[in-house]
């Protein structure tokens, strides 16, 4: 992600989401538990968030992002982006008993196919759990790729966000969807 954040600002994209992200879910976390986890070529679990101890200040998050920024720029080439999805589907399985929602959202550069991933390969770890719903966010891409990836997906299951103005509406619709899912 480091290396081609120069072409699209993918890295800057992921590291404003998850910002985000936090800024919004801080005050709710009586209401919802959240992990932020990453994955390179080191690892399919990187966790910059621990649900039991969410980042509660300005200082904090910026802690987070540093720690993030600096892992993509110091971190062995590779990807583990199945590896990791599978393994959060399966500590969400774990501990599903003690939430009414799982949700995983994977924040990807789309950038699979460098590293040999196909698309039905994605949609099968996306599609693991009958408990825990999981979709993809795509904000970054060579050419069409996010496009062509999230054709290639089951419908709703993946977003192509270029712009982070998006997220919010694109976050809303995971969680409408999830909601729906249940009925």
């Amino acid at each position: 992600m480091y290396r081609f954040n120069n072409y699209d600002g993918r890295l800057d994209r992921e590291l404003e989401a998850v910002i985000m992200v936090m800024e919004a879910l801080s005050g709710f976390e009586d209401k919802i538990s959240y992990d932020i986890v990453g994955h390179s070529g080191e690892t399919e679990c990187l966790k910059f968030v621990d649900k039991s101890n969410p980042p509660t200040d300005n200082k904090q998050r910026l802690n987070v992002i540093r720690k993030m920024h600096a892992h993509t720029q110091f971190c062995m080439a590779g990807d583990n982006t199945l590896q990791s999805v599978v393994y959060a589907q399966k500590t969400l399985e774990a501990e599903r008993s003690d939430f009414d929602e799982a949700i995983i959202i994977l924040l990807s550069d789309a950038n699979l196919s460098r590293y040999n991933i196909r698309p039905d390969r994605l949609a099968a770890a996306l599609n693991l759990s009958e408990d825990v719903q999981s979709f993809a966010i795509f904000i970054g891409s060579l050419g069409d790729q996010a496009d062509v990836l999230t054709k290639s997906l089951p419908a709703g299951k993946s977003f192509v966000c270029m712009d982070l103005k998006n997220i919010p509406q694109i976050i809303q619709q995971i969680f409408m969807s999830s909601i729906m899912s249940v009925f």
